[in-house]
């Protein structure tokens, strides 16, 4: 016999919006090893002063905490102001840097 239609658990569920149906996220670390090489594409792309860092606020706390190291090192490297703002609607793997 051919299935017809769809599983009771397809009809009756969705996918999760945070994972998208993954069954896991990256973790804070991983987001921010990723954002640290977006600002250096960034900042080699474009001649401004200021990138602004919008992610959750779990990834904020871990760049301005575990990770001020790092950032102030980058800082230094590229002469670049780096900010970072708490977007309450990102989930964890969601940010944006921006030339400010």
């Amino acid at each position: 016999r051919k299935r017809t239609r769809e599983s009771l658990e397809h009809v009756l569920s969705e996918s999760c919006y945070v994972c998208d149906g993954r069954g896991s996220i990256k973790s804070a670390e991983t987001v921010c090893s990723e954002i640290f090489r977006e600002i250096l594409r960034e900042a080699r792309a474009y001649e401004n002063s200021r990138l602004l860092v919008l992610a959750s606020q779990s990834v904020v706390d871990r760049l301005i905490d575990e990770d001020a190291g790092v950032v102030a090192d980058l800082q230094e490297l590229l002469d670049k102001q780096i900010e970072f703002q708490v977007e309450p609607v990102y989930t964890q793997e969601q940010f944006d840097v921006v030339l400010s």
